[in-house]
């Protein structure tokens, strides 16, 4: 049997280009192809014009083994996908029996009747291995063949398409309960990788305290990528076995979490900053609050989007203006008056009134200015302070922002130090 190792993804389909639809199904089957071990080369997007779909088809069997497309598999007149592969295989288009009974019951099911260019979808490639959709009305295809027409010398190489559904609803269970076992007889590797998460520490530090790891193995590799205030390595080993590519990739990560960049690490292969608050919170019987200002309100909608926060987080004010600061959160106006709002001393008493009104163990605040106007030479636009009480005291940590860096970032990446705060917060506690 061929071995396929390398792929292209090709999404069809006019609104792609017009951004009326954010492409996800790219990033998902990336994703997945990566756990199979086949390596993907390029996405491309092409609208439902034939010769544009047929000069892509050609440029993506030309460079890789095979070619996942998605999209262009409904009834309507525009939904060529299927046509245009089986004659760049030279395969006769047939009705597929199977099919078209699925089809015709999917939509007994439903009470309706099956409009009659729905049979449209039951033509397959003549020899095309279908998989079933139990999720939509579009079956999904695989062709394979020997093409002449991509070498020089004119030697016969294998090549392989899939045409899998456009809506991610069909795409996403089709792949991975039909594709992926067609797939894993097709690979002869595997590839497992692991996310390290850094929070405090910028991309370029990250990558100079690390560079020999970087560059001294070629498998596994360790990739970089940025967010808001955040640095993601993604180490990936290929093996014949995951359980031989996991191990190559955890020597990797204890590397790494050996250099000086272990102390910014707020966790391994999970989802966010606050996810691994929340994780680390139950597993210390611990409990948080927060106290906003110019975050309003981000703090406790990034917390409370974790499932299962509700037995460790237990509230969270937002005071925007100095009478509420000091009416709920018990900020003094002497405090205001001196330091004023924007301070360590407010975000310290913020932080403080919150954690003793709602009874939690750590409180973190923010207070700030997130622009775009409101600024001083004293305090520019970006000047945050984050704001931590926890029993042992209180204490503050400074963001000095670009104020040439949008609102809606500086209020993320203030949300992100709160949360940074409290979990290395967690950390003091246990120890004592």
């Amino acid at each position: 049997m061929n071995t396929i190792k390398t792929a292209e993804i090709l999404c069809v389909g006019t609104e792609l280009l017009l951004g009326d639809i954010v492409n996800t199904n790219a990033a998902f089957l990336s994703q997945r192809l990566a756990e199979l071990g086949i390596c993907v080369y390029r996405h491309t997007a092409v609208g439902d014009n034939p010769e544009r779909l047929k000069a892509a088809l050609d440029s993506a069997l030309a460079s890789a083994d095979m070619v996942i497309t998605s999209g262009g598999l409904g009834p309507t007149y525009d939904d060529l996908t299927k046509e245009t592969v089986a004659s760049r295989f030279g395969l006769e288009m047939k009705l597929h029996e199977e099919s078209l009974e699925r089809i015709s019951t999917y939509f007994a099911r439903t009470g309706r009747k099956m409009p009659p260019n729905n049979e449209k979808q039951a033509m397959m490639p003549v020899g095309a291995h279908v998989f079933t959709n139990n999720y939509g009305t579009a079956p999904a295809l695989a062709v394979s063949a020997e093409l002449s027409d991509f070498s020089e010398a004119g030697e016969a190489q294998h090549k392989t398409v899939i045409m899998l559904p456009g809506p991610p609803g069909e795409l996403i269970p089709l792949f991975n309960e039909e594709v992926v076992p067609y797939l894993r007889e097709r690979s002869d590797s595997v590839l497992v990788s692991r996310n390290i998460h850094i929070f405090g520490m910028g991309e370029s530090a990250v990558e100079e305290e690390i560079k020999s790891i970087m560059t001294d193995s070629e498998n596994p590799t360790v990739a970089p990528y940025c967010k808001e205030g955040e640095v993601r390595l993604r180490v990936t080993a290929k093996a014949d076995s995951e359980q031989e590519a996991a191990r190559m990739c955890d020597e990797t990560v204890k590397l790494i979490e050996n250099s000086t960049v272990g102390r910014f690490i707020y966790g391994i292969d999970t989802v966010s900053l606050e996810k691994a608050l929340v994780d680390a919170l139950h597993r210390h019987g611990l409990t948080v609050c927060c106290a906003e200002s110019c975050t309003g309100g981000m703090i406790a909608e990034r917390i409370t989007a974790v499932a299962g926060c509700s037995d460790v987080f237990l509230g969270g004010c937002v005071t925007y203006t100095n009478e509420i600061k000091q009416a709920l959160l018990g900020v003094s106006g002497e405090t205001l008056e001196k330091y004023g709002a924007v301070s360590a001393q407010t975000a310290m008493e913020m932080a403080r009134g919150a954690r003793e009104r709602l009874g939690t163990d750590i409180a973190v605040s923010a207070t700030g200015l997130a622009g775009p106007g409101g600024g001083t030479a004293d305090t520019p636009v970006g000047t945050v302070f984050i704001g931590l009480s926890t029993k042992e005291g209180e204490t503050f940590r400074k963001l000095s922002l670009s104020a040439m860096r949008s609102r809606e970032y500086i209020r993320i990446v203030s949300a992100s130090n709160a949360l940074d705060m409290a979990l290395k917060a967690i950390k003091s506690l246990s120890n004592n």
